[in-house]
């Protein structure tokens, strides 16, 4: 391995109530609390599978984060989270870039782009909707 190659990438998602988020996204989403440090705890990890993220309250990061979070199947995903309780924004959608994702949100506004490989072909109600998402923030 080169000395300067990157390992990996951990986001640092800012949450307005440290005990809130990590409830959520053990009890909603699915994660494991890997650690958490002050007293009382305002900074720490979670994680599922090979992904890991930070939660840190007022200070690191801003609210509304994206990102993308690949899966074997997103509709068994779907399924476990309706049954959780987890914020969902758009159901799986099977997109014209080949992959087929659901949207989720935490409770502090960040987004998961959550997919799989596409199932078929697009769904062009669910791509509009998705773009007035993205361009907007509606939905």
């Amino acid at each position: 391995m080169n000395m300067n190659d990157f390992e990996c990438a951990i986001p640092i998602l800012n949450v307005k109530n440290f005990t809130v988020s990590m409830d959520y996204y053990v009890n909603k989403l699915g994660f494991k609390k890997k650690w958490a440090w002050g007293e009382p705890p305002t900074f720490g990890c979670v994680t599922r599978g090979k992904v890991e993220i930070f939660l840190c309250e007022g200070a690191q990061g801003k609210y509304g984060t994206w990102m993308s979070i690949f899966v074997e199947d997103v509709d068994v995903l779907h399924d476990e989270y309706k049954k959780s309780g987890a914020i969902i924004r758009q159901p799986p959608t099977n997109f014209p870039w080949g992959t087929r994702e659901m949207n989720v949100e935490d409770p502090d506004g960040h987004r998961f782009r959550m997919g799989s490989d596409s199932t078929g072909p697009a769904d062009e109600a669910g791509l509009k909707y998705f773009m007035e998402v993205v361009e907007f923030g509606k939905g």
